[in-house]
Parts: structure tokens; sequence; C-alpha cells
């Protein structure tokens, strides 16, 4: 099982740059950002982190095709694997519904497993051959070419999906995985690794080769109330964006989150923490001890195929960013990449975990 974490890019960039170093030290396989623009630009935080890491992985999980055009994708992700010595990867995804609407795109009228699709082949061949000449639905091309050569002979893109069937068969069909946001039932991912076996096997490829991750919102350190509480805090935030199939699968009536979701959108988060009972938060993330945290993963996730472990560590400082409120007793970014090493990643360090 590989473990990696994923960033909201909006603490102080030397503090962020000291929680990589940190994670580099430690073995984590990758850290991931949201390409979103409520967020410092991650393509800047990574490279200036690129010099002061060894061995950790670096990229977007993930950047909108919506947003960003596809060829600046591979162009960006081709200067950042230089950078690294051959480190990056990048996990492309159709957008965050409430990003796009405040662009004015109604994400339902994009196409946006077409165009992702489109978007992916458009990464994939400039970052393979530097150049491209395309006629397509979205996006069109003329003798396009680029400098940007990355250092990896094959540089990974993965899809981002959620609500599947089809994103994750194409995932399996196309790409080199998908990393599978805010699940956390074995149901949920059981339907994620089938539907991706199927896409896979159409395509005569090996599903066990893939990169199958499962992002998910998490918090953990010795206090496992105080956890729970910051888990909770950020639930609605990121339950806005599930589709209402994917909380089927996770055990969710969508019912229970208007008044939450509608708090979210008032950019009261304080508001939506008071409208989420903790039974709730507990279904839409991984929180508690560290021994809480790992029992769950290893019961609802690690068993069903996933092979890739991408923590959203949520802490006091991320919560008071987003909502003000002060959360006493929640383990810091660096003191939960710890806790993690020291007592999630062994649980899984044998094969018969």
């Amino acid at each position: 099982m590989r473990f990696s974490f994923v960033m909201l890019p909006d603490y102080p960039l030397d503090d962020t740059i000291e929680s990589i170093k940190l994670a580099d030290e430690l073995g984590y396989y990758g850290c991931y950002a949201a390409d979103e623009t409520w967020h410092k630009d991650l393509w800047l935080l990574f490279a200036a982190a690129a010099d002061k890491t060894e061995n950790i992985r670096f990229g977007p999980s993930l950047s909108a095709v919506t947003l960003r055009e596809p060829s600046l994708i591979a162009q960006a992700t081709a200067t950042l694997d230089e950078l690294t010595g051959g480190r990056a990867e990048c996990v492309l995804g159709s957008g965050n519904f409430g990003l796009l609407a405040q662009y004015g795109i109604d994400w339902a009228k994009t196409k946006p497993l077409s165009r992702l699709k489109e978007a992916h082949h458009v990464v994939r061949t400039v970052l393979d051959e530097g150049a491209i000449n395309y006629d397509g639905e979205f996006f069109s091309y003329n003798g396009l070419f680029t400098f940007a050569r990355p250092v990896q002979e094959h540089v990974p893109v993965k899809l981002g999906a959620m609500r599947g069937p089809k994103s994750f068969q194409a995932a399996g069909e196309l790409t080199d995985g998908v990393h599978h946001a805010l699940s956390y039932t074995r149901r949920a991912y059981e339907y994620m690794v089938e539907n991706v076996r199927i896409g896979a096997e159409r395509a005569g490829r090996d599903a066990d080769s893939l990169d199958l991750g499962a992002w998910i919102v998490f918090s953990t350190g010795p206090d496992s109330r105080a956890a729970k509480d910051a888990a909770r805090a950020m639930v609605g935030l990121y339950a806005s964006s599930m589709p209402a199939e994917q909380l089927a699968r996770n055990d969710v009536d969508p019912a229970d989150l208007t008044d939450i979701i509608a708090a979210v959108g008032e950019g009261r988060v304080d508001r939506a923490f008071e409208l989420t009972p903790p039974e709730l938060a507990d279904k839409l993330s991984v929180a508690g001890t560290p021994e809480e945290c790992a029992e769950k993963i290893k019961t609802e996730i690690a068993s069903t195929g996933v092979n890739h472990l991408v923590l959203a560590i949520t802490d006091a400082a991320l919560v008071k960013a987003f909502s003000g409120m002060e959360l006493p007793g929640v383990a810091t970014m660096r003191d939960q990449l710890r806790l993690v090493h020291d007592q999630v990643m062994p649980v899984f360090a044998s094969p018969s975990s």
C-alpha cells in the first residue's frame, strides 16, 4: 500500500515546504495538491520544493481540464518532471462544481467525461511526443510543440473520478490509474475497482498495474474527539461536490446534506460544522486515533483492491483558514504525518494486511 498526502495549499509557503520535506524524509510516495484558484499555485509551490526533496513525487490531484488548457497542463508537468529529476505525475478531472459555478460555467453542460477523455489524449500526446496535431470536439492544435520535456520515459497521467461507472472504466481503459475522492465504504471502493477492471479488460490491460487511489478526508491524533471534530469541520465543504450516486454508496441520504451544503454555499463553514452530526462526519471521513484510522482503512478500503491511500490531512490551521474556528487538541500537519508513518503505515506493510 502506498501512502501519499494531498494538501489544500493554504498554509504559509515556508511552512508547507517544511511539511513536504518531512513527508519526503518519512518515505511518503507522493505529495499532491488541488489545482484550484481558491488556493496558492501548486506548480510554483512544487517547483520551490523540488530541490529540497529527494524521492517524493509531485503533481496535481486534480487539475481541472475545464479551466486549465490540457496542453498547458502537459507543459507544466514536463517542466516539473525536469525540476524534480523525474518525480512528476498528474491527475486530471472535470473540476469542482462550486469553482466552475463561480466562473459562470454550468458543469453539466461541459460534457465532462468526453472532455476529460479528450484532454487526457492531449496531455498524453504532448508529454510523450512534445508536439501535437489534433482536431477534436473540445481542443484543436495545428503543429503545436514545446521544449518542455520530461525526464521520465512515461509520466503517469491519471483520472480523478467520483460518480462512475463510465469515468472509472475510462481510467482503466486509457490511463495510468484513478484517484477516487471522498468515499469511505467497502461498497464504494468495490464499485470503483470493479469498473476500473472492466475498462482495463476492454483494452487488454492489467488492472493490477494501475494506481488505484483512495483520496480521503483524514485527521488523526492522540485525542480522538479533536481529530474527528477537525474532519467534521471540513465534511460539508467536501460533501458539496459529491454526486448523489456516490453519497448512496457511502450510506448517506443526500437530503441529510441540504442545509449543510447551503451553509457552505453562503460561506458559513462554522454553521456547516454545527449542522453536521458527528455520525454523518464519521461516515464521510477517516478520523480518530491512529488505531481507529487504521482499522477503518483496513476494513473499508484496503480489502477492496485499492493500492494507494491519498490522505487529505486536516489540522486546526486548515479549519481556521476556512471557518475561523479554533479547535484545540488537533494534531498539526507534521505531527499527523509522523503518526501515520509510525502507527498506520506499519499495519499495511505486510502482503496479508
